[in-house]
């Protein structure tokens, strides 16, 4: 008895084999690619769980100060060609009057300012000592939306051009109620701030050349560029929605308390 259990000992340990060093490598690269395959998946299945919604609200949370818009509005990109014409103006190119007038107040260059709950401005990155309406009508900071500000900045910029300054000076609104000091340092800040903005969010698009005239072809810059641009008639929409009335009692502004900043002059 102890002689077979010691042959039946003896030819099981004949019988086995420690695994090769092949053998190891293979079954290490099957489980990593194994395990590669589910986290692609993985991976795959969560990017494309994302719709196009989803990625056009990360992206604007990314590039973008906090502002009540993104919470009202539903931003999305839209690839829009631009109108680079040189040559034929549109409603926006025309020369001062009425009807060029129009067609930058429809774009909401020269709206009023709105009002924000004290929540959302903190957000925004308000500062609590900065102008609030009295709680008499309601609380909340004054603010204007920028990209709209930029769009009167422009437009003033549009006004003071040499061959539309004397129709507007003669005019004597807006801006072009101050005395020429004032005007031309009103000019110089709207001109800055929209240097800074187009630094800011510089456009890394490429202007490709065209030929022209075809008796003797003559390359011109093709401005006529596609982008990829917000929806803006909807921020316009939120924006004039909530401007305050045209006309507001003396009180309507909450006076500064002890300790808010109060600048010695304009800053």
């Amino acid at each position: 008895m102890e002689f077979s259990e010691t042959l039946l000992s003896h030819e099981s340990d004949e019988g086995y084999r420690k695994p090769s060093k092949w053998s190891k490598c293979r079954y290490t690269i099957g489980m990593s690619f194994l395990l590669s395959c589910i986290f692609a998946y993985l991976a795959g299945y969560q990017i494309g769980s994302y719709s196009l919604h989803d990625v056009d609200s990360l992206c604007t949370q990314h590039v973008s100060q906090y502002s009540p818009i993104l919470k009202d509005v539903d931003i999305h990109y839209n690839v829009v060609r631009f109108n680079g014409s040189f040559l034929k103006e549109n409603k926006f190119r025309q020369a001062a009057g009425p009807e060029v007038d129009a067609a930058w107040a429809s774009l909401g260059a020269d709206y009023r300012p709105l009002v924000v709950p004290a929540d959302e401005a903190a957000k925004a990155g308000l500062l609590e000592d900065q102008v609030k309406v009295s709680p008499k009508y309601g609380n909340g900071f004054l603010a204007n939306v920028e990209g709209l500000h930029h769009l009167h900045c422009l437009n003033l910029l549009r006004k003071s051009l040499y061959y539309n300054f004397e129709h507007y000076d003669s005019l004597g609104l807006g801006a072009f109620k101050n005395d020429d000091y004032i005007l031309r340092l009103h000019v110089t800040h709207c001109l800055d701030i929209l240097r800074q903005q187009l630094m800011c969010t510089v456009d890394i698009g490429l202007l490709g050349q065209v030929w022209t005239y075809p008796e003797t072809p003559q390359a011109f810059v093709d401005f006529n560029t596609r982008h990829m641009c917000r929806n803006f008639e909807e921020v316009r929409k939120w924006a004039e929605e909530r401007q305050i009335p045209g006309q507001v009692p003396p009180d309507y502004l909450q006076p500064p308390k002890p300790g808010d900043t109060v600048y010695a002059g304009i800053p």
